[in-house]
């Protein structure tokens, strides 16, 4: 028989979240299902980062923000107390619209978090960045310049470390945040082909403004305007067939 409650891995049920007065999201009820690509369209200020920040509260360190109804993560309530948000932090990923690596050496950006959670030995420490790193398709540009500057390295080099980062603390959600908008043609379709491989092992749920991108890469796709989640759906359907006529107009580009 199978799992129902695995198939789901995120699950807002009536969402809604406020900065202050201004709410920013809407009673969304959403399911991110387990090992596919989720993309999160809409324009600008509608709410998409917000989602995909609540995901693993890093809308935590806005003193005014609330919120109201729940995000479970594998069932659990992510606002209940004995969920800590280290541990839901390492289990759910984040990577951002920039590139961020920390000024210090490849090796030591990747080695970071696994020794943050206790891990020091440095023969296991060797296999883990050379594992994540491996994950990040970055290997074999970066192998012979482990003790360089992260800072040296381009910009979707950077990104790709971002990720191989992430993953040396094995979530098991990844979080892309507009993750190729300051990339050129070339590094954003190593990170969409990275994306591709990497939903194998990961949930991932990424937010794009690339209508393009968002049809090449997920399996499933969002729509938010003004805070309220219009349509979701597989990608296809959202993109060939959608229900609402507020969605064709967006994909359309006769939006406005």
């Amino acid at each position: 028989m199978r799992n129902i409650q695995k198939e789901y891995v995120i699950e807002c049920e009536n969402f809604s979240f406020w900065y202050g007065n201004i709410q920013a999201l809407k009673d969304i009820n959403l399911k991110i299902v387990k090992n596919k690509v989720t993309a999160i369209i809409g324009p600008s200020g509608c709410g998409k980062s917000t989602l995909i920040r609540s995901f693993n509260r890093m809308n935590d360190i806005y003193e005014n923000a609330k919120y109201s109804g729940t995000i479970k993560f594998n069932g659990h309530n992510i606002f209940n107390s004995n969920l800590g948000v280290t541990e839901l932090r390492k289990q759910v990923g984040m990577i951002f619209q920039k590139p961020n690596p920390f000024p210090m050496s490849v090796w030591e950006n990747v080695a970071y978090g696994p020794k943050i959670h206790g891990i020091y030995e440095k023969k296991q420490l060797n296999i883990i960045v050379e594992h994540s790193i491996q994950l990040s398709a970055l290997w074999d540009e970066v192998k012979e310049r482990l003790g360089e500057s992260a800072i040296a390295l381009s910009g979707g080099q950077q990104q790709r470390l971002c990720i191989a980062r992430a993953l040396s603390i094995q979530p098991e959600v990844l979080l892309f945040d507009e993750p190729t908008s300051s990339l050129d043609p070339i590094a954003t379709g190593k990170i969409e082909n990275l994306i591709i491989e990497l939903k194998k092992r990961f949930t991932i749920v990424i937010v794009t403004h690339n209508m393009q991108q968002a049809a090449r890469i997920s399996d499933y796709t969002a729509f938010l305007y003004l805070g309220e989640l219009i349509e979701f759906g597989k990608t296809r359907k959202i993109f060939e067939r959608p229900n609402e006529d507020l969605t064709e107009r967006y994909i359309t580009g006769r939006f406005g």
